[in-house]
């Protein structure tokens, strides 16, 4: 063998071992988002099982406010369905994205929810309501930490499949990137919620 032959051998054999480290590393980032995203789903789920919980308690004196329990049950329906699909494909953008929006809707109704139990003292003052209240905070806290870890691990592996020149790994075999989860999309979700009695 040749000194060039050599020489390509080992160009040649340096490019496949980096090729296969790159790939490694990017199984490796979408595989931390998958664990993130569990993270995230172990919270929505405890925020979804609450829910309910939180609007039977109110609904015995919010006959008159039928429209906003129903709209925090559909919405809260809406984001079961959308955690559900991230669950069955995780990596996948659009149902990331579905999510995303799902739990803004979410969101939304329950700010409504929320201002209207405002309005009532005798609700305020209900101790399961309060209790339900209280731990839905703190799922809302846990649920805002684990979007956080999500979107830290969604940055990493979107900053590796991007970077030359593991784009070039990762262009041939379909990394794509992925959205991260947001909490607020919209100056309308922003905006302070209206309350008519």
């Amino acid at each position: 063998m040749s000194l060039t032959q050599i020489i390509t051998l080992a160009v040649l054999g340096l490019l496949i071992f980096w090729a296969v480290g790159a790939y490694n590393r990017l199984v490796r980032l979408r595989n931390a988002i998958t664990n993130a995203f569990a993270q995230i789903d172990v919270q929505l789920k405890r925020r979804h099982d609450l829910i309910p919980n939180l609007v039977d308690v109110a609904r015995k004196y919010l006959e008159h406010e039928r429209e906003t329990l129903e709209r925090v049950t559909a919405a809260r329906n809406q984001a079961i369905a959308a955690a559900d699909l991230v669950r069955a494909r995780p990596g996948q953008p659009g149902p990331v994205k579905s999510l995303g929006l799902a739990e803004e809707v979410l969101a939304t109704a329950m700010r409504g929810f929320n201002a209207v139990v405002e309005s009532y003292p005798e609700i305020k003052a209900d101790e399961t309501l309060q209790r339900l209240s209280e731990e839905l905070t703190h799922t809302e806290n846990k649920v805002a930490f684990a979007r956080q870890l999500f979107n830290d691990a969604t940055l990493d592996y979107n900053n590796a499949a991007q970077q030359f020149p593991a784009n070039v790994v990762a262009g041939v075999f379909g990394f794509r990137e992925l959205p991260m989860l947001q909490a607020t999309a919209s100056e309308a979700e922003r905006a302070p919620v209206k309350v008519s009695l």
